[in-house]
């Protein structure tokens, strides 16, 4: 199967997705969801259709928003354009504190982007996005998803080979710590020896991995994901030895994991959901440990294929089988501790 962006990879049909529905699994447990995004097009996804996601029945404490290359400045100098999503980010932000919808806290953290190309002059661009975040900005993600077959795309911007490897990269890398900083890293899970590399590096930042480190499933490994899957297993645990690396569990419902999901009449259920992805929770779970594990929605890319609610449901179904430490972890600690969030949780929770 080949998947592209032309292929409408973030375009939602809300008429599939409403073929399915089921009661919310442990409704009281307190979530903080640290990965979705905003964007106007193709498939618009703001505040209000966040808002009304995070109402869906799970308890929603906060989230944390993601880069993706959204509101722009339209003018003045390219560099800083990207400081408009961080302003826009936190505009929402804002309207989410004041508490007039709800107790869920809205992009309580922000990651945003810096073209760490710029090598050292990084530092300056990194310091005008945490002035932006006013006091929310927490890190940036540097999208780094290139594979040698051209067909297989994850963003519409495409990054150059090697871009963790570059040596003026890494100079804005060096920008990061100093300003306590974490990176989020997004790609195949065929580049993780890159991003070990560069954890090896830059041992004292934060590393994050999103999606189950790239699962690929579409173009030269269509079909391929049971013979793939020992080699990411492998790529993973090597990639846990490095303390500073923590990583997201979710993405797997997006179209180039290659599960075939909104190929379906309908739309699968949390059990069917949990049953195909928990080999990969289980390894991840294992290599990492629950306190650099987190669950994560991606949303709205991961609503082409599932709701949020049942989402959420099989990532409990995943974790049922945890002890009350570690599925605390899993949903609202370690995002808590790696995104620097200050999010009480409900008593007795």
């Amino acid at each position: 199967m080949t998947v592209s962006i032309s292929d409408n990879l973030f375009d939602v049909d809300h008429a599939w997705l409403a073929r399915r529905s089921e009661p919310v699994i442990e409704p009281e447990r307190p979530i903080i969801d640290p990965h979705h995004h905003f964007w106007a097009e193709p498939s618009r996804y703001l505040f209000e259709e966040l808002l009304a996601d995070t109402r869906s029945g799970h308890n929603i404490r906060a989230t944390v928003f993601i880069q993706c290359r959204s509101m722009y400045r339209a003018d003045g100098p390219p560099e800083f354009a990207c400081l408009g999503e961080t302003e826009f980010v936190n505009g929402i932000a804002a309207m989410s504190a004041s508490g007039s919808y709800g107790q869920v806290r809205i992009c309580a953290g922000i990651i945003g982007h810096v073209d760490l190309l710029l090598g050292e002059r990084a530092g300056g661009m990194l310091e005008a996005q945490v002035k932006a975040g006013n006091g929310r900005f927490r890190g940036i993600r540097n999208s780094s998803v290139w594979h040698e077959d051209p067909s297989i795309r994850g963003t519409p911007h495409i990054p150059p080979k090697g871009l963790l490897l570059d040596d003026t990269f890494r100079q804005g890398f060096a920008c990061l710590a100093p300003l306590g900083l974490s990176f989020d890293g997004w790609m195949w899970w065929t580049q993780l020896g890159e991003f070990a590399d560069l954890a090896d590096a830059f041992p004292q930042t934060q590393l994050v991995l999103d999606h189950f480190g790239g699962v690929l499933g579409v173009g030269a490994h269509s079909g391929k994901l049971t013979e793939d899957f020992p080699h990411w297993q492998a790529a993973i645990r090597d990639l846990a030895k490095r303390p500073n690396v923590a990583v997201k569990l979710g993405g797997l419902a997006m179209r180039t994991a290659g599960f075939g999901l909104r190929e379906r009449e309908a739309p699968m259920s949390s059990d069917e959901l949990a049953q195909m992805w928990r080999p990969y929770f289980e390894s991840c779970l294992d290599a990492f440990g629950p306190q650099r594990c987190m669950f994560e929605s991606n949303f709205p890319v991961d609503k082409v294929c599932v709701r949020y609610d049942t989402l959420w449901n099989a990532f409990k179904r995943l974790a049922a089988a945890c002890n009350e430490a570690e599925k605390s972890a899993l949903f609202f600690d370690t995002a808590a501790q790696v995104y620097r969030l200050d999010i009480a949780k409900p008593s007795g929770a």
